[in-house]
């Protein structure tokens, strides 16, 4: 099966004038959802396309024997997001390491019991409040955890690819994915039950 890619890679290793317009028209869309997801800011994401534009050209001759180029370009572009999100300083709304870790209780359970709204997702209603929520909980999350989240669970990056991405190892994947999580269950918890109360 003949790759894709194979043509902008060429066009990009031979620098050919038009190689960077090529990469940008084939994944500049792709490359901004992503960094958008991840930073949760426009300027950010468009600064970290064009960080990702410049080092994909710079860096395309260490691409040898790679599965895809989508793949690794959106490894580029997630460590390009991810930097940007460093940089940043933090939000008055991110949450501490804390807030994310909660403690665990007596049973060894991460948090209490919770009524299963789960079924109240698909209300219509609901839409536009809960992607307000979910954005709001995955902004607050410290940046090595939202990184972490969106990548897994929105990007389906692997967990070693990850790991590269925020220099940990994959058993720290692991954690900072599954604390991300209890902390937007958390937060859609909290938001199901004020709707119930009102």
């Amino acid at each position: 099966m003949r790759d894709v890619d194979a043509d902008l890679v060429e066009a990009l290793r031979r620098a050919e004038p038009d190689g960077p317009e090529r990469l940008l028209e084939r994944y500049g869309d792709r490359i901004y959802r992503l960094a958008l997801c991840i930073t949760g800011v426009e300027e950010d994401a468009a600064e970290a396309v064009e960080d990702t534009l410049r080092t994909t050209v710079r860096m395309i001759h260490t691409l040898i024997g790679e599965p895809a180029f989508g793949s690794w370009i959106s490894r580029t572009a997630a460590k390009a997001a991810y930097q940007r999100l460093r940089m940043r300083r933090p939000h008055a709304n991110e949450v501490t390491l804390d807030a994310v870790v909660p403690a665990l209780g007596d049973d060894g359970r991460h948090f209490e019991w919770m009524k299963d709204w789960s079924n109240r997702i698909d209300e219509r209603a609901q839409q536009g409040a809960l992607h307000g929520i979910l954005r709001e909980a995955i902004d607050a999350l410290p940046p090595d955890y939202r990184t972490a989240l969106v990548l897994h669970d929105v990007d389906d990056a692997s967990k070693p690819d990850i790991a590269e991405i925020l220099g940990v190892d994959v058993p720290g994947v692991k954690s900072r994915v599954h604390r991300a999580r209890l902390f937007v269950r958390m937060r859609l918890s909290e938001y199901f039950e004020a709707a119930a109360a009102a």
